[in-house]
Formats: C-alpha cells, sequence, structure tokens
C-alpha cells in the first residue's frame, strides 16, 4: 500500500518547512496592503512552489483518502498549518487555497476508484511535496 516511512518523512519535511516559513516572509505583508490599496500586492520569491506544494498536498489528500489510507484530514490539516505558518495576504492565500483544491479536485475528476496507478500517484506526489518543503526551508528559511 503506502509506506509508512514516505509519510511520515514527508510530514515531517511539511512540517519543517511550516515553521520555518514561519519566519521568512514578513508578517506586516497583508496588513501593509490593506493600509496601502494602490500597493502592489506582496509576493515571495517562493510563491511558485508554495503553489504547486498546494497543489501536491489537495491531490495527496484525495487519493490517499480514496484508497482507504488511515491519514484522515492529515494532508488538509497540513495545508491549514501551512497556510498559518506564511501568514500570506488575501490574495496570496486564495492562490493557495485555490491551488489545494484545483489538485483535489483534478484528481477527483479523474480516478473514481482507488488503481495501482492512484498510490503510484500519491507516492510520487508525496516526494515532490518533500522535495518542495526541503527547498523552500533551505533557501528561505531563517
Amino acid at each position: 500500500m503506502f509506506q509508512t516511512t514516505t509519510r511520515t518523512k514527508a510530514l515531517a519535511a511539511f512540517a519543517l518547512a511550516a515553521a520555518l516559513m514561519a519566519g521568512a516572509a514578513p508578517a506586516s505583508a497583508q496588513s501593509e496592503a490593506s493600509i496601502r490599496p494602490g500597493l502592489k500586492e506582496q509576493t515571495a520569491p517562493y510563491d511558485d512552489q508554495m503553489a504547486r506544494l498546494s497543489e501536491l498536498l489537495g491531490a495527496i489528500h484525495y487519493l490517499r483518502n480514496l484508497c482507504g489510507a488511515e491519514d484522515g484530514k492529515k494532508w488538509r490539516d497540513l495545508m491549514q498549518a501551512l497556510l498559518e505558518a506564511e501568514n500570506p495576504s488575501v490574495g496570496r492565500r486564495a492562490r493557495f487555497t485555490d491551488g489545494f483544491n484545483r489538485g483535489y479536485r483534478g484528481y477527483e475528476r479523474t480516478h473514481s476508484e482507488c488503481t495501482d496507478a492512484s498510490k503510484l500517484l500519491a507516492d510520487r506526489f508525496v516526494r515532490e511535496g518533500t522535495r518542495i518543503s526541503n527547498q523552500i526551508a533551505t533557501r528561505y528559511g531563517n
């Protein structure tokens, strides 16, 4: 089925990235944009990676639940933890949330039952998410 060590390593990497990213972006980005409406929305240099990570988390959440993994809401909760740690502006939060939903719904449309391909995809996405999390944490974490 799914390798427990892969899941454990992925959760640890995602949690580490979330903790490190809490100090990577200025917490004032959201308030600054709301105080000065004409300002261009603040972004972080790792936003594209965060958007991809969000999409992966949505896909993993759907595929692992489809295949009977006993994760419950772990991947969704992890997405929430990343959002809380990042504390993004409204626009950035919407982008990351949309990514999660796109990942979830995309596989919901194409995978109505668990197959070997579904399991393989979920495992690949965990590895990719771990890699992205490590890259973000290594490059941008304090």
